[in-house]
């Protein structure tokens, strides 16, 4: 029969192992998992009239939802593209009305 000793070593083996596993999961694991929701609630938020960019570089603002299909308007001439809900990369910023003069430097 092993003795308590015997068992205390074969926990001493096994910690190593265990510490790496709970050190992956909180440096790697659950940060990505808060990343893709967060990405994944931005992109659900999105409603028409919103600016946006895609990860293939188009800022447009959203004209038409329908399902997981947007449709955005890319420029001045109107272009409209068809691009899906998992292309966005963000939001634009929203316009500033007014523009703060630059400072004077001080002398």
């Amino acid at each position: 029969m092993p003795s308590g000793q015997q068992y205390m070593q074969a926990i001493a083996q096994f910690a190593p192992l265990v510490i790496l596993i709970v050190l992956f999961y909180f440096m790697l694991i659950r940060p990505q998992r808060k990343r893709e929701k967060a990405e994944r609630e931005m992109r659900n938020s999105i409603a028409v009239g919103d600016e946006i960019s895609t990860i293939g570089g188009f800022i447009g603002r959203v004209v038409n939802i329908k399902d997981d299909v947007l449709i955005i308007e890319s420029s001045n001439d109107r272009t409209k593209l068809k691009i899906y809900r998992w292309a966005i990369r963000g939001k634009e910023a929203e316009p500033v009305e007014a523009v703060e003069a630059p400072k004077e430097a001080e002398k």
